[in-house]
Parts: C-alpha cells; sequence; structure tokens
C-alpha cells in the first residue's frame, strides 16, 4: 500500500523510529544493569510488542486490562501499580503480575496476605515530596493532596514488613536533572527502607530518548542507588519508546471564514488528540510555521460539535484547499490509548510503516462506535 491511498485519518507508526528508540534504551540497560520497561499507558501498540521486547525486559500497566495484554502480547516481565486496586480483579493480578505495587498502607494491610508464597514481588508507591513539574499540576504525582504514593510520615516498620521495593513516578517529560533532585529527596527520606529492598522502581516520564537528554546524569543515577543499596533499579519509560516515531495524517474537509480563515479537518482534537487539550499543547505539524509567520495563517479545527475542538493556528506557504493532506507530528504517544468516538467519530486506522511499505494494522467502522454504547 502506498501513502496516497491510504484513507484519512490515520495513525502511522515508523518501525525504524521505533528501533532508533529502543535502541539508544538497551544502551542505558547494556551500560548499567538497569532493566526497562514499556508503560503501557502511553503506547499500546501490541502488534509491535514481539519487536519491542527483543530490546527490553518487559511491560508496566496501571490495571488488569493492561496487565493482560502486557502478558498475553509480550510474554516477559509484568509490573503493574494502581492507586487501588478492585476486590473481584486482585486474583487474576496476582496470577499474572511478577512485580505488584501498592499505593498505600491500607492496600499492603488489605491484600498482601494474597500475595505472599505466590513468587510475587511487593512493591510500596512513595510519595517523595519532592515535585519538579513547573507549568502542568495535572501531571505533578508530588502536589499537595496527591492521591499517589505514601509519603515517609505514613510507612512504619510493620507496614513494611514483606516489601521487596520500592516504586515512585515523579516526572512527565522531563530530562535526568530533574530524576536527579527527585532520587536525592527518596534517599534523605527513605535510606532506612532503601536499605531493605531487592530493586527500585524509577518510574516514568524519563525523555530518554530526546535528543537533548543527558544519559551520564541517567547512568550516575543508576549506578549510585545500585552501588549504595544493591538494589535492582527499573525504569518504565512510556513515550520515550514511541517519541517522534508516529504521523496523524489528515485532510483538510472545508475552508470557513469568521474573522480568522479556519480550516476543518477530518481529524478531531478531543476525539484523536485529546492531550492537545488536556496538556494543553500546539501538536508539530510538517512544513508549517507560527501563526503568521508564512504567508498565510490557519487555525486548523475538528468536525465535531464541541466549540474547543481546536487544535491550533498554523501558517502556510500557499492556501489550504479542501483535500490537501497534513501531517501532524509525533502522533504515536498518547493518542490511541486515549481517542475516542464522541460525537460518532471513526477512530483513526493504525498503519506501521517499515522501510517504505505501509501495512493496515486496524481499521475501524460503525460497530466500533456501536458495541462500546
Amino acid at each position: 500500500m502506498s501513502k496516497q491511498n491510504l484513507k484519512t485519518p490515520c495513525y502511522i507508526i515508523q518501525k525504524s523510529k521505533i528501533e532508533e528508540n529502543l535502541e539508544k534504551l538497551k544502551a542505558i540497560s547494556d551500560d548499567t544493569g538497569c532493566k526497562i520497561l514499556l508503560a503501557q499507558k502511553a503506547f499500546s501498540m501490541f502488534s509491535l510488542y514481539p519487536f519491542i521486547g527483543g530490546y527490553i525486559s518487559g511491560t508496566a500497566a496501571s490495571g488488569l486490562y493492561e496487565a493482560k495484554l502486557g502478558r498475553e502480547e509480550m510474554g516477559k516481565e509484568t509490573h503493574i501499580y494502581s492507586p487501588a486496586y478492585r476486590e473481584d480483579e486482585i486474583d487474576e493480578i496476582i496470577n499474572i503480575c511478577d512485580h505488584i505495587v501498592f499505593n498505600s498502607p491500607q492496600q499492603l494491610r488489605k491484600y498482601k496476605n494474597k500475595v505472599v508464597g505466590k513468587g510475587k514481588s511487593i512493591g510500596l508507591r512513595i510519595n517523595p515530596e519532592c515535585s519538579t513539574q513547573k507549568d502542568h499540576a495535572i501531571y505533578d504525582p508530588c502536589r499537595p493532596g496527591s492521591r499517589l504514593g505514601t509519603k515517609i510520615s505514613q510507612i512504619t516498620d510493620e507496614i513494611f514488613e514483606g516489601v521487596e521495593g520500592i516504586h515512585f513516578h515523579t516526572l512527565c517529560e522531563q530530562n535526568s536533572d530533574a530524576l536527579d533532585i527527585t532520587l536525592k529527596a527518596v534517599e534523605e527520606k527513605f535510606d532506612k527502607y532503601l536499605k531493605k529492598i531487592k530493586w527500585i522502581n524509577f518510574g516514568g516520564g524519563h525523555h530518554i530518548t530526546r535528543c537533548d537528554y543527558d544519559t551520564n546524569t541517567l547512568k550516575n543515577c543508576i549506578n549510585r542507588i545500585q552501588d549504595k543499596y544493591g538494589a535492582e533499579v527499573y525504569l518504565e519509560p512510556g513515550e520515550a519508546i514511541a517519541l517522534d516515531a508516529g504521523i496523524l495524517l489528515t485532510e483538510v474537509l472545508e475552508i470557513v471564514e469568521n474573522d480568522i480563515l479556519i480550516a476543518i479537518l477530518d481529524t478531531s482534537a478531543a476525539c484523536h488528540m485529546p492531550d492537545v487539550l488536556e496538556m494543553p499543547y500546539r501538536p508539530t505539524l510538517k512544513n508549517s510555521g507560527k501563526p503568521h509567520e508564512k504567508s498565510y495563517t490557519y487555525r486548523l479545527a475538528g468536525p465535531t460539535c464541541l466549540a474547543g475542538d481546536i487544535i491550533g493556528d498554523y501558517s502556510f506557504d500557499s492556501p489550504l484547499t479542501a483535500g490537501k493532506r497534513l501531517e501532524f507530528q509525533d502522533m504515536a504517544i498518547y493518542t490511541m490509548v486515549k481517542n475516542n468516538t464522541f460525537n460518532g467519530m471513526k477512530l483513526p486506522d493504525i498503519i506501521l510503516e517499515d522501510n517504505g511499505e505501509y501495512k493496515l494494522i486496524r481499521s475501524f467502522g460503525y460497530n466500533d462506535f456501536k458495541m462500546r454504547l
């Protein structure tokens, strides 16, 4: 299948870029001995799991369904963390998962005895009370009133009995300097318990495959903990595995004017790239500029009834017309896993690009909308 024949909208996942990212991650693992997991919350394209599994140690899940997907499709280590587990799912979770991380002393007390003796490793998520987020409180697990993780003031020797690992996750699209700051807070507050563990999970949010990422600081952090505490280190990046490895191909449906020129696309921010509204951010668009940087400026918007279904303002060298195709960049992460069928919108096809060949992985239709309801 040629690119010109692809139906829009569609996600195009570039296997060569996934491989490039995986090579960088494997180099970190090879140099330090740490283990790397795919955080499926960012990228769950399971048709690539056997390929990805050739470079990393397994998957990290946020609940039963992700755990089942990782176990079934990659078949390597399966780790899970949830703020609270359902009683009707915990037995299956214990059966599937290798590391089970609890969020609070209450969850530990409730389920610890179910796990003991099953050959599984129990972990506790901690809250280092060290915020490195500046702009987006929604992504800061250390903000006041956070429900994520246990503070040092809440841990006792009795609570920690049987716990083999500590998990923290405080980063979001950050460099290793933020990890270094966080790790120093973890060491300062939790040193007593770090001396008792077999493993420590640094969580996700590490933008390891970004071009300006400081890998030396990351390696120093990993080696410091391994040498000081004799604990095995895990990282569970999601974005880093599929960073810059996907395109959302879309087509202009119509141009309307209301004080400004507006291009209505067959792609919706609300349905197909929800992080654009949730984060919020302005996605990169190939061959475009900032508003008024080039000759023709348009507001790009979706076809839904939501007035705020707006992707952003972009400029172009020539006018946009109906039928023009546009390519949004870095659309592998937090798109397929978050998209929805609001307004009965069709979900984009999933395409794999491999050595210039385009393979249809999945196409969606009316029944995918209807069966959800």
